[in-house]
């Protein structure tokens, strides 16, 4: 026996996979006997030597580390050093304002990364079943965390599937197994040798795989990977080693602090150089270097960043969309690629009947229809006969036949009442179909008439009825008649070639194909070969998972933005390229499987995914694949998903988008977006809520660092011109506390511009400050110190004492009118309603009452050391203050006429 995880690793290391093996194989290799399990010693043994059936993975953070690692930015250190000088100024409250900010995004940001990490402790939850397992020759229930390769597993509907195991025996057995690969329908599953080598998880109808639940029927099994060594192991340990991608704003806030902080130690030494040149103090000196420097970081952009990205937030739940991640609000807008699951988020992941051919004629199944025709409603009663479904949950296949049924006004329990089941042949692989049996009781004959009888006619000797369906390939292949033309004919090489016409071309349209047929018996017969012989051809239903109805829609809005749409799914190709080409998505486009992908070197998985549209069956590995390569194109790629099988991708794309209603636990755990609708439309409501964030951040960087320039600029150049200190320390911090306030603050909520989904994305490394803005603040802000300059300095020529507290109220006040300027880069604010944003005019009003307490108001002017304006003179400062306003506007216009000659 020592030689058992050798052998039961082979597998995994170059041996003949498990579905390829014989159940004789498999058990000559556990060294088990399925009738009488392992004995209670050797199983303890295999659990010393194989480990836990348990996805053991630490935490590679702990929460301390966690917690430390959200106070080493630059920005927060520039931060912390800003409270300090303030501490040493004896500015208590504005220190204290400051770390507040500090503290606040700390905890945030623990928040969000801690809750990440919780998403292995989520896979480990999925290993903790309790097991029913057959030892020492009897049946035990037992945790799943004690089983071990060999294990002989009991399974039945409703079971938690404890490992991977290799089928001995399977009655009807169903399992769902879309958490793994995908497919939203259960996979019929049975014990026969599987000869193909290359068999995705999908298809190894011989295997079921821990995390995955039965739906259906019941099975025994024997156990052949536990713990990290099975296919969610395997995922735990991908999810383990990808490193989750830090978001466009966090690298963009990351530069920007880089630079501010070097400018702000650049102006510190500056100013107090010319400072001590001119021969002022050198403890005022130091002082206004250090409030200059202090005004040159915004400290305010954090807690704008923080408010502005949580009103995003609210706003996005309610679009249904859930933000596990602030970052991830913005990160939405950036968005150059969505990769989007098919089935519950392109498609209602909800089958439905659509279309019936029956003797030639073809019927649409849409709606509610009261059809008379006799072939057409003894198709939809075989269906819904046939059925284990009810109209409200079972195999989605089956609840789309209850409902087509129901539509023509057959329901299903009355049918279930005139026509009782007596057996049944329960599906299987290899005959891809089902059959159950039905008395014809005598309660039936009123109700059957018009629509059994004209085939039931002789019936008075033969009281039962087989109804068959299945694929119906394999079902014209033991009918002998077909139902045509309100009659019996024989099926004929030529009806037999028209019906397999009808079923390429509904498979074509993406449709899924399925036969019925019908046989009257004398007795009850229980052999399926006996049964399922000689059958009456009734006709084929094909049934569709629709599209949303609203998803073409959102593909348009995203082609408009710029934003590439890929499918990425474990369905069949043809069902996703007809998909793809109903919502616009991809029209005759190539569909890559999985398989593919795999054989591509990665020069050539780069072209595959640059050209690439829709991508099918795929694996956790593949989607992985997909997300680098796009990253490697320099794409910034959101994911969705909701199986664990898509946790990998999720956390390694720069957004992972989860499914609230049919996700699981571990992608929404992984992902930092969850849709409470599992809608593709959502995820486009949300990029667009996304790009009205970033917008309105860039606004507010804009402003508040080109009104923290003007104070720069005079600084800078008062002195050259012969002004004593231009403004004191606590007037700096005075415009700091009022324009980096509330008007800033009002434009973090400006709401969004006419063309915001109509341009495309922003280049994945374009920074806040980038497309000119640096310059543009420059150029402003000089324009603010000039302005502000102008008329301090013409009133200190003439030895004026009201000079300086005109050219601090003229600074204050133009900061105001750039707000209203900066609300749009492109739009002139004379086309923006004046009350589109009631928050920049109310901050306007306060502050320009503020403004004048501080000037007229005794305790202001003792404070601030001002003195009273003339109404001249603040109507001069009110004039002045105008000046920027129009030049921006001015700036906007010559942009405007340049796009429109540019086109």
């Amino acid at each position: 026996m020592a030689g058992l995880s050798n052998a039961a690793s082979q597998p995994s290391n170059g041996a003949v996979p498990w579905h390829q093996r014989s159940v004789k194989a498999i058990v000559d290799v556990l060294h088990v006997d399925p009738n009488l399990g392992l004995e209670s010693v050797e199983a303890t043994r295999r659990l010393r030597e194989t480990g836990s059936n348990e996805i053991r993975m630490e935490s590679r953070h702990g929460p301390l580390l966690i917690l430390g690692r959200q106070f080493t930015s630059l920005m927060v250190l520039i931060l912390l050093a800003a409270a300090v000088v303030s501490l040493v100024m004896g500015d208590k409250g504005d220190a204290a304002a400051i770390l507040a900010i500090v503290l606040l995004n700390g905890v945030l940001g623990f928040r969000q990364e801690y809750r990440a990490e919780r998403a292995l402790e989520t896979l480990q939850g999925l290993c903790r079943p309790i097991a029913r397992v057959r030892r020492d020759g009897r049946v035990q229930e037992l945790p799943s965390a004690d089983l071990v390769p060999g294990d002989i597993i009991l399974l039945e509907v409703g079971n938690l599937v404890p490992a991977d195991a290799r089928l001995l025996d399977a009655f009807d057995l169903r399992t769902q197994e879309s958490a793994l690969t995908g497919e939203s329908e259960p996979v019929h599953k049975d014990s026969a040798f599987l000869p193909a080598a290359e068999a995705l998880i999908g298809d190894r109808r011989n295997m079921i795989y821990t995390g995955t639940i039965v739906m259906h029927g019941r099975a025994r099994a024997v156990v052949t990977e536990t713990g990290s060594r099975t296919e969610l192991g395997r995922i735990a340990e991908l999810i383990h080693a990808t490193d989750r991608q830090k978001t466009p704003l966090q690298l963009r806030l990351d530069a920007m602090s880089r630079h501010l902080a070097a400018a702000a130690f650049a102006l510190v030494g500056l100013v107090f150089i010319v400072g001590m040149w001119r021969g002022a103090n050198f403890r005022l000196m130091f002082l206004t270097a250090i409030s200059l420097a202090v005004a040159a970081v915004p400290e305010g952009l954090p807690a704008v960043v923080t408010i502005s990205l949580a009103l995003g937030s609210q706003r996005m739940l309610r679009r249904n969309a859930l933000v596990r991640n602030l970052a991830a609000v913005e990160t939405l807008g950036s968005v150059t690629v969505i990769c989007t699951d098919k089935t519950g988020t392109l498609t209602a992941n909800r089958m439905r009947a659509t279309k019936a051919l029956v003797g030639g004629r073809e019927f649409s199944l849409q709606g509610e229809s009261r059809t008379k025709d006799a072939g057409l409603l003894l198709l939809l009663a075989g269906g819904a006969l046939c059925n284990d479904a009810s109209s409200q949950s079972g195999d989605p296949m089956e609840v789309a036949l209850v409902e087509a049924a129901r539509n023509a006004g057959l329901e299903k329990s009355e049918l279930d009442r005139l026509f009782p089941r007596v057996t049944e042949v329960p599906f299987d692989s290899n005959r891809k179909r089902m059959t159950t049996v039905h008395r014809l009781t005598a309660a039936a004959d009123g109700a059957s008439a018009g629509l059994f009888n004209p085939l039931f006619e002789s019936r008075s000797h033969q009281p039962y009825a087989s109804i068959t369906k299945g694929a119906a390939e394999g079902l014209l292949t033991v009918c002998s008649t077909v139902w045509s033309e309100g009659e019996l004919k024989p099926l004929t090489a030529h009806r037999t070639g028209e019906i397999r016409d009808a079923m390429d071309r509904l498979a074509g349209g993406g449709v899924r194909v399925l036969g019925i047929a019908v046989r009257l018996l004398h007795a009850i017969e229980p052999d399926a070969d006996k049964i399922e012989r000689e059958l009456i051809f009734l006709g084929l239903v094909g049934l569709v998972d629709p599209a949303r109805p609203e998803v073409p829609g959102a593909i348009e809005v995203c082609r408009a933005a710029g934003i590439r749409p890929i499918m990425i799914t474990g369905d069949y190709p043809l069902t996703s390229r007809y998909v793809a080409e109903q919502i616009g998505m991809a029209v005759g486009a190539r569909v890559r499987t999985g398989e593919e992908l795999a054989r591509l070197s990665e020069p050539q998985l780069d072209a595959a995914v640059r050209e690439g549209s829709v991508f099918a069956r795929v694996t956790p590995e593949h989607k992985l694949l997909i997300v680098e390569a796009l990253q490697r194109q320099g794409q910034i790629v959101a994911m969705t998903g909701d199986g664990v099988n898509d946790a990998p991708a999720l956390k390694r794309a720069n957004i992972g988008v989860a499914m609230g209603g049919s996700g699981t636990d571990v992608a929404r755990e992984a992902a930092m977006l969850v849709l409470q609708d599992d809608n593709f439309a959502t995820i486009v409501a949300a990029a667009e809520e996304g790009r009205i964030i970033y917008d309105n951040l860039r606004k507010f960087t804009r402003y508040i660092l080109a009104s923290n320039s003007g104070e720069v600029w005079v600084m800078l150049l008062g002195p050259l011109l012969g002004l004593p200190l231009p403004l004191l320390p606590l007037q700096i911090l005075w415009m700091n506390l009022v324009t980096d306030g509330l008007p800033a603050l009002a434009l973090a909520v400006e709401p969004a511009e006419r063309d915001t989904m109509r341009r495309p994305p922003r280049r994945p490394d374009e920074g806040l400050l980038s497309g000119g803005v640096g310059l543009w603040i420059l150029s402003i802000g000089g324009l603010l110190g000039l302005v502000a300059l102008a008329g301090g300095y013409g009133l200190w020529r003439i030895n004026h004492a009201t000079w300086q507290t005109l050219l601090f109220t003229t600074l204050t006040l133009s900061q105001i009118c750039l707000a209203f300027a900066a609300r749009s880069e492109r739009e002139s604010l004379f086309r923006m309603s004046p009350f589109s944003n009631k928050a920049l005019l109310g901050a306007a009003v306060l502050t320009v009452l503020l403004q004048l307490a501080v000037v007229y108001m005794p305790a202001g002017q003792a404070l601030f050391h001002t003195v009273p304006l003339s109404i001249k003179e603040l109507a001069l400062s009110l004039v002045l203050s105008t000046i920027v306003f129009w030049a921006v506007e001015a700036q906007k216009w010559f942009a405007r006429r340049k796009q429109r000659f540019q086109s």
